[in-house]
């Protein structure tokens, strides 16, 4: 007996529908402003029927093609290593910033004293399923930049600053998950989305739609 809707987890409804509305789009069934409206009710709707209403009128469905491509494109990059080294970013009046295709280790540890430094893994590659950052912020602060399917745990104290946490604590079970500990005095640690979950969503349906037309 099939089951119901209504007794299927609304994040796989959810998911199964914006996958359906992505494939649909990329073969030019739905216009670029159908498509951004269904997503939009799509991600902020706790309606079982009302988010498998959106894709009802719509024939095509997701093949192995499309998960490929999904999975290359959504999902954190992991390439398992026996290496446990440490690194650190020093900043003392000045900043620094690790960005683009770089491996992360075991351990990152951040002093940033009158200074600041950006951590940013969108484009980077995990080798351990957990990823330790050690920072140490005095009068200057960090920005780190995290990837939408990557779990973050903010263990950070502050005394005259604050931590600010944008980013999912839970975002698959299964995922890279980073751990942040440390201290803050007198500055502050930012810990956000490179981009937004709709940004990434649209900006795979535009690469998709580019390789089909």
């Amino acid at each position: 007996m099939p089951v119901a809707i209504e007794d299927r987890p609304i994040d796989t409804v959810r998911e199964e529908v914006i996958d359906q509305l992505i494939m649909n789009y990329s073969h030019g069934k739905l216009s670029y402003e159908a498509f951004e409206r269904r997503l939009d009710t799509a991600m902020a709707s706790q309606d079982h029927k009302k988010i498998a209403a959106l894709a009802e009128d719509l024939d095509l469905n997701v093949d192995k093609e499309y998960q490929e491509n999904k999975q290359r494109d959504f999902y954190a990059k992991v390439a398992p290593s026996d290496n446990e080294n440490i690194e650190y970013l020093v900043n003392i009046f000045g900043g620094s910033d690790r960005s683009g295709a770089w491996t992360v280790p075991k351990e990152l540890r951040s002093i940033s004293i009158f200074g600041g430094s950006n951590i940013d893994f969108s484009e980077s590659k995990f080798s351990q399923k957990v990823t330790t950052i050690k920072v140490f912020c005095l009068f200057g602060g960090d920005n780190i930049y995290v990837p939408e399917y990557v779990n973050v745990v903010s263990k950070a104290f502050c005394v005259f600053g604050g931590v600010n946490n944008k980013a999912p604590s839970i975002a698959d079970r299964n995922a890279p998950t980073i751990i942040i500990e440390g201290f803050c005095i007198f500055g502050g640690l930012d810990i956000k989305l490179k981009r937004t979950i709709k940004e990434k969503f649209v900006a795979f349906a535009d690469s998709m739609k580019s390789m089909f037309n």
